[in-house]
């Protein structure tokens, strides 16, 4: 096994993904280093969001490698039938990756503290004390230490995700997974979430982010995979991509959004 301090963060290795007959994804490999932001790009059912879910096992793939600070996830069975054979090690991996939804997923019935609290202390076992410091230095990072004792429907949509952040925060991971943080974000409230992706990137943060946005992939990502019908059709460094992209898909996919 590699040594945990000099390997990946995240590695997945010739990836295969159906559900039934339809194949998402068909053999695709990225690394995130540590400190790395990785970002994926690509149409709707490219297979980005599929690939981030395998990522952090929630979704069983059928073919290939994932493997977390060097450690490869176990498995039995094959095809259709693998699932992770260790239930304790997908538990380990889980809350060292956390993820941010699109439609936030904050518990209506508890505060946004309470919100931020939650894992930490029921799945971790951290002190209450400890955690509730922590929970609300994360809420001042992202800008909303003055909602602590909001309701998550007292909110707008770009502070429930800046909780959303705050939650992933407070788990101490070894990295943040993303997916379409600010896609159910009006323009306004969606520059608030960008800004605080930004200043952890600049934080020097692991980060796989699934994004239709174009702009913070360039500004945010020291790499960049563009996705195409579950196989990576060109990846490189943000200038490189965005600013010279050799394959004919990227150049319609990017003439097609509003890129950079």
């Amino acid at each position: 096994m590699t040594d945990p301090a000099q390997a990946p963060v995240i590695e997945i290795r010739d990836l295969h993904k159906a559900y039934g007959e339809l194949e998402v994804l068909k053999g695709v490999s990225i690394t995130a280093k540590r400190g790395d932001v990785v970002s994926l790009i690509g149409s709707s059912g490219s297979g980005k969001s599929t690939l981030l879910r395998c990522c952090n096992l929630l979704e069983d793939s059928q073919q290939g490698e994932i493997l977390f600070k060097g450690e490869p996830v176990r498995w039995h069975g094959s095809g259709h039938h693998r699932r992770p054979a260790d239930p304790k090690q997908v538990l380990r991996i889980r809350t060292n990756l956390s993820m941010v939804f699109q439609q936030f997923n904050l518990w209506a019935h508890m505060t946004i503290l309470q919100n931020v609290m939650e894992a930490p202390i029921h799945v971790l076992g951290r002190p209450r004390d400890e955690v509730e410091a922590a929970a609300r230095r994360y809420l001042d990072k992202v800008g909303i230490g003055d909602k602590s004792d909001a309701w998550p429907a007292q909110l707008s949509g770009g502070q429930q995700q800046r909780a959303a952040i705050a939650r992933g925060l407070c788990m101490e991971p070894e990295a943040l997974l993303f997916d379409e943080p600010t896609s159910a974000l009006d323009p306004e409230l969606e520059q608030e979430v960008v800004k605080v992706i930004k200043d952890l990137a600049a934080e020097g943060r692991t980060m796989i982010i699934v994004t239709h946005d174009m702009k913070m992939a360039h500004d945010v990502s020291d790499h960049v995979v563009f996705l195409h019908k579950g196989l990576i059709e060109e990846e490189g460094a943000p200038a490189e991509l965005f600013g010279a992209p050799k394959s004919e898909r990227l150049q319609g996919f990017l003439r097609s959004t509003s890129h950079v």
